[in-house]
């Protein structure tokens, strides 16, 4: 790229930072029409990135980025290929149509602003995550995701559920992130790169490195959790407590799609193995009929569309990691039929509960001649999710069972699982698309009525968009998902599937998921109740299962913090001491370490003298019975250490521990004699032989580690360094005072700032002394 396409590529990822920072001025400004302000931010990136799609289609990629920390081929940088250009696309202009629909739906809430900030921070960290290249990139953006869907689904925060639903959120896909660290890492290891786009070519490496299955768990587990597969699907559901645009973005093109999408950019890399093509079609098969039964057990239109969705991420998975070339085109062409049908019906089930205030598929009816344009996109989006011709979901439908259908055992199985869990869906769809507008009209909380424009250009166009792809295959293919395939796929490939039915068995497969599709939605009444007596039998799931987890957590966590945080400061000192002899000693008697004691010369009778002045005032401090006596003793060590200084030919240090030892003596007097203290050390004797000890283990093991350190030869190249350059860089001919004024000028200074502190602390006590002293007198 050029540096000018660079820097606009960089403004279109910036572009929703920027809105969502102007957001709250704008609605303060213009009210819910600042909506059609905000759009125009996915807008342009939308047109940035669909000037790609030529290049793209022709098999190019688009690169670009910036150096951030070169010497760990660390970079901010973006890779644009067939895979990442679509979902790119998706997020951009699924994003203009969900803030406009937001315009309307938050009309007249006092945080809207706020409300349409976080969205836009949400859309920019997908977009950011789709389109990175760089490891520490991806990770940063996908934990991003994380966030602002917290925000999000928290939005609502006085209400409990709002609350409970968006720590799980957090919890569950932000842990699942920090596998998904710890496998970016070891792929970091395996393969020497730090890149998306280089790790692509070293396939074959990655998956004879002996650390392959240890990273590709990791990354399952990040990428399952995102995409909400089972055993960690409950989440998606309880998310349905944000309001609905971000329920209508979250479930079309953000973040539940980013574990597809990793998946998906990885497979090139990690699949087509044997543990890949087990554990990937298991999950996602079990996820896919889980979600399709739970969804027809609600009566809740959000929610049966969310576990819609949870079924439809498991066909998604299931179809990745069967990773046949018809596997990769069905998963290709679903995932984007998937985004506009679902971005429409949710956006409709939005629009029923604010016109009519309530969402009770029971206590809907009747709402077609009321509501005849979301009816409309209802309906086409319905047909869309059902498969049926000439619809883009129904080449969707065609592709996957032509990638499934054969004569192995294997492949029988999943066929079955797939034929049972698209009628699911189907009589899922048009329970939502066809119940609330047919029948009787029935009498809701409010009157209903259209919903404004805002609320119905977004389901109308994504509805539309799904009949015009369908009709438009072929250059719809050439541009969108020929290239999408390919980048999956990691060579050529070439979509060619059409809205016209084609005689053969996936034909006959779609007949019969029309014909149990039916057969379940003309049943559904009673199929409702015999699902909830099956999952009531089962007893409680992952989401009871998830408040238990966090229930013993947190107490384990309460009965740790008390064992490790007692509150008393001679426990704390006494851990940190033992830590300290033990990594002082263990390593020089463990690993023969220990310094050689009779190497080192015996020292002068002046040497001896000071060590023995040493020894004494230590011994004066153990004896004294008063901490006057004790801190003046403590002195005498100080000023040996200064005297072996002089000794040693070191008069500016001597100097300096004489002013230290000094200033110490005095500082502690003053503020013992002015603190209320035990006057003596009362401890038992079994607590000062334990304390002992443990200050003999320190000394022992500092005492031989510098021993040891001074067994080898002495290295002069530091001395040399700063006899040279202390004063010509800093025209000072004293060394010491150098290195202590300019060399080490920042640690000198946090040095001052740290007895600044101690000095203000050790101020407040001796005022409070005083204070509890005139009280007590009065």
């Amino acid at each position: 790229m050029t540096a000018g396409a660079t820097d606009l590529t960089f403004l279109a990822l910036s572009l929703p930072f920027v809105a969502a920072c102007l957001s709250p001025v704008l609605f303060r400004l213009f009210g819910h029409r600042a909506a059609w302000l905000l759009a125009l931010a996915p807008a342009a990136a939308f047109l940035h990135l669909s000037s790609f799609i030529a290049e793209v289609a022709r098999g190019e990629t688009v690169t670009g980025g910036y150096a951030w920390v070169p010497s760990y081929n660390l970079s901010f940088s973006w890779y644009i290929d067939g895979l990442a250009l679509v979902f790119a696309l998706l997020i951009t202009g699924i994003g203009v149509l969900v803030v406009l629909y937001a315009g309307g739906y938050m009309k007249g809430h006092p945080q809207q602003g706020r409300f349409l900030s976080f969205l836009l921070m949400f859309m920019g960290a997908m977009l950011g995550l789709v389109m990175s290249d760089s490891f520490l990139m991806l990770f940063v953006f996908w934990e991003l995701t994380s966030i602002t869907s917290f925000l999000l689904i928290g939005f609502d925060h006085e209400r409990p559920a709002a609350r409970r639903a968006a720590l799980q959120a957090l919890l569950v896909t932000g842990g699942g992130g920090l596998f998904l660290l710890a496998g970016l890492l070891l792929l970091w290891n395996i393969a020497d790169v730090t890149q998306m786009s280089l790790l692509l070519s070293y396939g074959e490496a990655v998956k004879a490195s002996p650390y392959y299955l240890a990273a590709l768990l990791l990354v399952l587990v990040g990428a399952f959790t995102k995409s909400a597969q089972f055993p960690f699907h409950f989440w998606l559901p309880n998310a349905m407590e944000a309001p609905t645009p971000v329920s209508a973005y979250l479930h079309s093109a953000t973040m539940v799609k980013a574990g597809v999408y990793l998946l998906m950019r990885l497979h090139p890399a990690m699949g087509g193995t044997p543990v890949w093509e087990i554990l990937l079609p298991v999950f996602g098969g079990g996820t896919l009929l889980t979600g399709a039964l739970m969804a027809l057990r609600q009566t809740d239109l959000k929610l049966m569309l969310a576990y819609t969705t949870v079924a439809s991420l498991g066909l998604l998975v299931m179809l990745v990691g069967f990773g046949s070339p018809y596997a990769i085109e069905a998963a290709v062409l679903y995932l984007v039929g998937h985004s506009l049908f679902k971005g429409a019906l949710f956006m409709v089930a939005g629009a029923i509960d604010h016109e009519t205030g309530t969402r009770d598929l029971t206590r809907l009816g009747g709402l077609r001649r009321a509501m005849p344009v979301t009816f409309a996109a209802a309906l086409l989006a319905a047909l869309s999710m059902a498969g049926l011709p000439p619809f883009f979901g129904f080449l969707a439908k065609e592709e996957i069972y032509l990638a499934l259908a054969a004569g192995n055992l294997r492949a029988i199985l999943f066929t079955a699982v797939a034929v049972c869990g698209n009628a699911l869906m189907f009589a899922a769809a048009f329970a939502v698309a066809l119940k609330p507008f047919l029948g009787k009209s029935r009498d809701t909380p409010r009157h209903p009525h259209e919903a404004p424009a805002l609320m119905w250009i977004g389901p109308a166009v994504l509805a539309f968009a799904g009949l015009a792809a369908a009709l438009l295959s072929t250059p719809f293919h050439a541009l969108v998902s020929s290239p999408m395939a390919t980048a999956v796929r990691g060579e050529a490939t070439v979509i060619t599937v059409g809205p016209i039915p084609h005689l053969g068995l996936p034909l006959v497969l779609s007949l019969a998921t029309i014909v149990l599709g039916l057969a379940a939605y003309l049943l559904l009444d009673r199929l409702r109740h015999a699902l909830a007596r099956f999952f009531q039998a089962l007893g409680p799931g992952p989401d009871q299962g998830f408040d238990e987890v966090l229930d013993v957590l947190v107490r384990l966590s309460v009965r740790v913090t008390r064992f490790v945080q007692p509150g008393r400061l001679d426990i704390y000192l006494s851990v940190t001491f033992v830590a300290v002899a033990g990594v002082l000693l263990l390593p020089l008697f463990l690993w023969g370490e220990a310094p050689s004691m009779l190497a080192f010369p015996w020292p002068s009778l002046p040497e001896l003298a000071m060590l023995l002045i040493a020894v004494i005032g230590l011994v004066a401090v153990l004896v004294a019975v008063d901490r006057l006596t004790a801190i003046v003793a403590l002195g005498i060590q100080g000023f040996a250490v200064a005297v072996l200084f002089l000794l040693f030919g070191a008069p500016d240090l001597a100097f300096t521990q004489f002013m230290i030892e000094t200033l110490s003596v005095v500082i502690l007097a003053l503020v013992m004699t002015r603190l209320r203290l035990q006057a003596s050390d009362r401890r038992p004797t079994g607590q000062r032989l334990a304390d002992g000890a443990i200050a003999l283990g320190c000394g022992l093991g500092l005492t031989l580690l510098l021993l040891k350190a001074t067994e080898g030869a002495f290295d002069t190249a530091l001395g040399d360094f700063f006899g040279a350059y202390s004063k010509v860089i800093a025209h000072g001919a004293n060394v010491v005072n150098v290195i202590i004024v300019d060399f080490r000028g920042t640690d000198t200074l946090g040095e001052i700032a740290v007895v600044l502190a101690a000095g203000m602390a050790i101020l407040a006590l001796i005022r409070l002394g005083v204070s509890a002293r005139t009280e007590r007198s009065k």
